[in-house]
């Protein structure tokens, strides 16, 4: 009886009722042919399919993007970093037009100097040491080779022309250089 009775509420319980199987409705009902499983089978596969290729389109197009975006504003925490030296330089100027102390002149020109290696410092810029080091063409660029004062320093950086940096431990700048032969 109690089985009954349950099987009966079930029959009339608005929730429980059959739903006819659509395309989209996982339901399937006793009329449906092998063929017309396949086929929806083919119908969900491929949706899933378009969908997930619209999700990966959308995922190249935003990374391209920011990528652009990235390269666009790259540069702007360093020249916002660089701005004070700007402006002691301007404020330098200004002062040399009116100076006649040449030693607090360079005194100041080397405190902005120093400013300034200590904020591209900041940012991973590292000067490369090269005199009497041996000469290492992945670091630095010949200018010209000079006969060697001693015998010790052939093959070797005897003068620096321009000097050399790396930044973040990679090269930025190659070092010109003389070399001893």
């Amino acid at each position: 009886m109690l089985k009954k009775k349950k099987k009966e509420d079930i029959e009339n319980n608005p929730l429980t009722e059959e739903i006819p199987a659509t395309e989209g409705n996982p339901v399937e009902s006793e009329e449906e042919t092998p063929e017309q499983l396949l086929k929806q089978e083919l119908g969900l596969a491929n949706d899933k399919y378009l969908r997930l290729y619209a999700e990966f389109d959308n995922f190249r197009r935003r990374t391209i993007k920011e990528r652009q975006e990235l390269l666009q504003t790259a540069g702007l925490d360093v020249i916002v970093s660089l701005l004070p030296v700007l402006d002691d330089f301007d404020r330098a100027s200004r002062y040399l037009e009116n100076s006649t102390d040449v030693t607090a002149v360079k005194e100041g020109i080397t405190l902005i100097q120093q400013k300034l290696k200590n904020i591209l410092g900041q940012k991973g810029l590292k000067e490369m040491a090269s005199i009497g080091t041996a000469f290492d063409p992945d670091l630095h660029e010949a200018i010209t080779n000079i006969p060697a004062p001693s015998d010790d320093q052939k093959g070797k950086v005897i003068d620096e022309v321009e000097k050399g940096y790396y930044l973040n431990e990679k090269v930025a700048r190659h070092a010109k250089v003389v070399v001893g032969n």
